[in-house]
């Protein structure tokens, strides 16, 4: 249960997200090249490994790397130091800043997804009764039980619509 309060908190949950696949993806990059800090080449290859994690490990709709030019942007605004290379810090930096509207619209597909179908689904049951063949099921099932499949339904479409 602390984890669905955790993910409903919003930004230190995502920043956790973040940092954890930051720290993943960075560490990577250090061991294979023995260096501390990333070039634009290193961070945009990083940028796309961040975002195959993003859409391998959290719900909804597969997001889109951004461009070349777009991480060269970001890139002269999240170093800090001038040095033209990304430390860790600035990586995780930059990663937050790239990713945010990816994480917006996470959160709003969990909201819809653990709040609207629930609702949505005690709604309705009454409805759902009177329907020939599957009334009588529906009859027999607690309502909470009813509103559990409910959700795991509309996770399951919007997961198989991703």
């Amino acid at each position: 249960m602390g984890q669905v309060f955790d993910r409903l908190r919003g930004k230190e949950w995502r920043h956790k997200q973040v940092q954890a696949i930051c720290d993943r993806v960075f560490d990577r990059f250090k061991i294979q090249t023995g260096r501390a800090n990333l070039t634009f080449e290193e961070l945009y290859i990083a940028v796309l490994l961040v975002y195959n994690d993003i859409n391998k490990r959290l719900p909804g709709p597969h997001f889109d790397p951004p461009s070349k030019d777009l991480v060269k942007a970001i890139m002269t605004d999240c170093d800090i130091n001038l040095d033209g290379e990304i430390d860790r810090d600035e990586f995780v930096k930059f990663i937050e800043q790239i990713t945010a509207e990816t994480f917006n619209v996470v959160s709003q597909g969990l909201i819809i997804s653990l709040i609207v179908a629930p609702t949505v689904a005690i709604a309705t049951k009454k409805a759902t009764e009177g329907v020939p063949g599957v009334g009588k099921v529906v009859q027999k099932l607690p309502t909470s039980i009813y509103a559990s499949l409910v959700t795991l339904a509309v996770v399951w479409v919007n997961s198989d619509s991703s």
